[in-house]
């Protein structure tokens, strides 16, 4: 964006839970002199537990400021037709690095309790939406491609199916070759390397799958900047030329 918009546009980041905080963010942000900020929570659906808390602290930051700049704030874009290419072009990619094309692709999403869906959460509304878009993208089928959720834990239901039990169920079936994609993450992080390349990839292998690819998620590819580019300048519509 700095590079889009030149000096007009101060770009920086900021951790809900860690450094740098969002509120030392929003206080050097004002320092400076910033009149308008858009902030983008980086979860490409909407969940409470996610977007909404980590608008939840810019919010609590604006309110030790005694000049509050202008603000926007970007809910999702887990429908956006560059965030879609971008999550395509990577499973093209990763399909074919592949001596044998998988049996299936499961794609996992964070995990929530089915309370919050009954609540009126629409991020599992927002899940699937962004596994039929892929789909649709790819040219598949149906049976080409899974949606499941991981990172469960509680005593209450959870949205189901649970990664961790699906990929021993496909392999029970025959499906011994699968991929898996993880977008409701914009980076890897513990959740993706060590949780689904351990203890997902383990429950599969142990109920007889042969082959587990696990496709990163966009990180710093191209694609995935330019689908985050496309988002921010839409977001800033009116704001700056």
């Amino acid at each position: 964006a700095s590079e889009r918009f030149g000096a007009d546009v101060v770009v920086d980041f900021c951790m809900r839970y860690g450094n740098p905080s969002t509120e030392s963010k929003v206080r050097a942000m004002v320092a400076a002199g910033c009149e308008k900020i858009l902030f983008l929570p980086l979860y490409p659906q909407y969940a409470g537990a996610t977007s909404a808390t980590a608008n939840d602290a810019f919010f609590r930051a604006l309110m030790k400021e005694k000049r509050q700049p202008a603000v926007r704030t970007v809910t999702d874009y887990f429908d956006h037709p560059r965030y879609i290419d971008a999550l395509a072009g990577s499973v093209e990619r990763a399909y074919a690095a592949l001596d044998r094309r998988p049996d299936v692709l499961v794609a996992s999403y964070h995990g929530m309790p089915k309370r919050y869906l009954m609540e009126g959460d629409p991020y599992h509304c927002h899940c699937a939406k962004t596994t039929r878009l892929l789909r649709e993208r790819l040219g598949w089928g149906k049976d080409d491609i899974d949606m499941s959720f991981q990172s469960v834990f509680g005593r209450e239901e959870w949205l189901r199916p649970y990664t961790v039990q699906h990929v021993a169920e496909l392999a029970k079936q025959g499906k011994t070759r699968i991929a898996v994609i993880a977008p409701a993450f914009s980076a890897d992080c513990i959740e993706t390397l060590e949780e689904i390349s351990g203890e997902i990839r383990h429950a599969f292998e142990e109920a007889g799958g042969k082959q587990f690819t696990y496709i990163p998620c966009l990180n710093a590819e191209d694609a995935h900047i330019g689908a985050l580019m496309a988002v921010i300048e839409e977001n800033l519509a009116g704001w700056v030329g």
